[in-house]
């Protein structure tokens, strides 16, 4: 027991290096040579960096530093000690990470960075750890103000991105803007698009013994439920299955060559843990 979670404990802190890399690697190859800041602590190193020659890595050492001090103050020890580790690191991955332009397009390495960045962050959320940075000033909020930290993390990182127009110009404002954008996007698919299952509820008047059985035959596992109509008051049963994307399709066309008015309701799943429904 204790040999496994030695490597558990191992294995999380080379996630959080590998995660907190990839967010070091996309600002010094994708972002900082364009003088694109879309938000976030090094956002702000990079417009620093750009206006007055000032280095990322020690800037965003100065604002995490800061911000676990606030965090300390105002959030509790648990928080801290999430933030912490993110926040000391970085800084180091940014200053020993090489800097220069991979690439010549302006909206390519937008797209890459952002792409990369999200990934990054991505696996910090699933680690319940933190970069640090400006997600403090949120969490703040959310505890005394009760304001959404979605909300006013997004609030930073438009403020950041505002003040591209002042330092690099209006096409760095927009091309952070649009950063913005392709971050969002590719955490949310990283987040729930990698487990995706769609959740199907079947009824059918005459013939759901059928399809009940041709579920059975492909190996679906499934729950059954008994309902009961809301405009007749009749009692009915309902069938519930879970299955992956790629054999929704199939199984939706043998429902239909069953009963072609099987009555299907399907929903999204983002995720799906422990064993097979079937009892």
């Amino acid at each position: 027991m204790q040999k496994r979670l030695t490597q558990q404990s191992w294995f999380r802190i080379l996630a959080l290096i590998v995660a907190l890399e990839m967010i070091a690697f996309s600002i010094n190859f994708f972002y900082a040579p364009i003088n694109v800041a879309a938000g976030g602590a090094t956002g702000i190193a990079i417009l620093l960096d750009a206006a007055f020659g000032f280095n990322r890595a020690l800037t965003v050492l100065i604002i995490n530093i800061a911000m676990i001090g606030l965090a300390a103050i105002f959030l509790d020890r648990n928080t801290v000690r999430n933030i912490a580790f993110g926040s000391f690191l970085l800084p180091i991955l940014l200053y020993i990470t090489p800097s220069f332009q991979l690439v010549d397009d302006a909206i390519l390495a937008v797209i890459i960075g952002g792409a990369v960045f999200a990934a990054g962050i991505a696996i910090l959320y699933r680690l319940e750890a933190s970069s640090g940075g400006t997600t403090v000033p949120p969490m703040i909020l959310k505890k005394y103000f009760k304001i959404n930290s979605a909300l006013s993390l997004l609030g930073i990182d438009m403020l950041v991105t505002f003040f591209n127009l002042f330092v690099s110009g209006t096409n760095a404002f927009f091309l952070a803007a649009f950063s913005l954008v392709v971050t969002s996007i590719i955490m949310r698919y990283i987040e729930t698009g990698l487990d995706l299952k769609r959740q199907v509820q079947i009824m059918s008047n005459h013939k759901l013994d059928d399809i009940q059985a041709m579920l059975l035959a492909e190996n679906i596992s499934m729950t059954v439920y008994d309902v009961r109509g809301g405009y007749t008051d009749d009692n009915k049963t309902m069938l519930m299955v879970m299955v992956d994307s790629s054999n929704y399709a199939h199984m939706l066309r043998q429902i239909h060559d069953i009963d072609e008015n099987a009555f299907i309701v399907t929903t999204n799943v983002t995720e799906v843990h422990g064993g097979r429904l079937g009892y």
